[in-house]
């Protein structure tokens, strides 16, 4: 009997083994054909614009700061060179451009701009953050992430699309990013966890890649008497 139970028992394992070795193989197989569909994306789309939501939300008082407007996106090769304008309208009106790792974000109704470095930006000014997993290549990705297939879901409202993790390969000011793909390679939701477990994520409807976008659109002139306050 006991023989009996061993050899069952290792039958099962290998049935075990091997239908999740087929299924490690199958995930693999589904990541390298949807890192092939993002780096075709990215190659195609030289620029962006949509609506976009973020939601902000902070762990600690288990409170989510949400904001709406629409945003117009250059991508590039280099974090330095990506311009981006995100034009607020709920829950106020703001102006935030951000370009050559700097940005600004202009309040009309405080009369004041803050400007700043992006990797030290906060509230809505970090939105250009998690835009910027949205374009990168998939020699990027693999270069600095660890990327793992998570399955598929429905994002950004009713979109199908396939969620990513990705874990750093070195040290960040985050602990992980997840993103959410579309069936043509374009990430239309983005999710970064920060070391303190507060999260902030895009969204991204209603798209136009290659649409025209006029260069002096990045670049936000505030009224005189605008306070003009560091980052």
């Amino acid at each position: 009997m006991k023989g009996i139970k061993k050899v069952l028992g290792l039958a099962i394992f290998a049935v075990v083994f091997t239908f999740a070795a087929s299924t490690v193989a199958s995930a693999q197989g589904i990541l390298a054909e949807i890192l092939k569909r993002m780096d075709e994306n990215n190659k195609g789309m030289k620029s962006l614009k949509s609506d976009i939501k973020m939601d902000k939300r902070n762990s600690q008082l288990g409170e989510n700061d949400i904001s709406e407007g629409s945003v117009q996106y250059l991508p590039a090769a280099t974090k330095d060179k990506i311009r981006v304008r995100i034009d607020w309208t709920k829950p106020a009106v703001e102006h935030l451009s951000v370009g050559g790792g700097k940005y600004m974000l202009f309040r009309p109704r405080l009369q004041q701009a803050i400007v700043g470095n992006v990797d030290s930006a906060k509230g809505n000014a970090g939105a250009g953050g998690p835009l910027a997993f949205m374009t990168m290549s998939r020699a990027q990705l693999k270069a600095n992430y660890d990327v793992t297939y998570l399955g598929e879901e429905t994002a950004a409202g009713s979109v199908k699309t396939w969620h990513l993790k990705l874990m750093p390969k070195a040290a960040t000011s985050y602990k992980e990013a997840d993103l959410w793909v579309d069936s043509n390679g374009m990430p239309v939701q983005a999710k970064i966890l920060e070391k303190n477990n507060d999260t902030t994520t895009i969204q991204l409807t209603k798209i136009e890649k290659n649409a025209t976008i006029p260069p002096d659109v990045f670049s936000i002139k505030p009224p005189k008497g605008t306070k003009i306050i560091p980052g």
